[in-house]
């Protein structure tokens, strides 16, 4: 097998791959970068008491050992 070696373009191919490669990576890569999003909450929630400590819960306590 013999190779030709004929850079008259000035670009390998394998250069040429890598470029096409490296570009269609950092443009699907920049597309795929969502906003943060953050869940809405209402005043009146954000204030509100989320746990109590109820005989359940106490129970669920006693028999875990926590």
């Amino acid at each position: 097998m013999s190779r030709k070696n004929d850079n008259t373009s000035g670009i390998e191919r394998r250069d040429l791959l890598k470029g096409l490669g490296l570009g269609a990576v950092g443009a699907a890569a920049a597309t795929a970068l969502p906003e943060a999003a953050e869940a809405y909450e209402p005043p009146q929630d954000q204030v509100k008491q989320r746990y109590r400590e109820t005989e359940h819960v106490k129970r669920f306590y006693a028999l875990n050992r926590l």
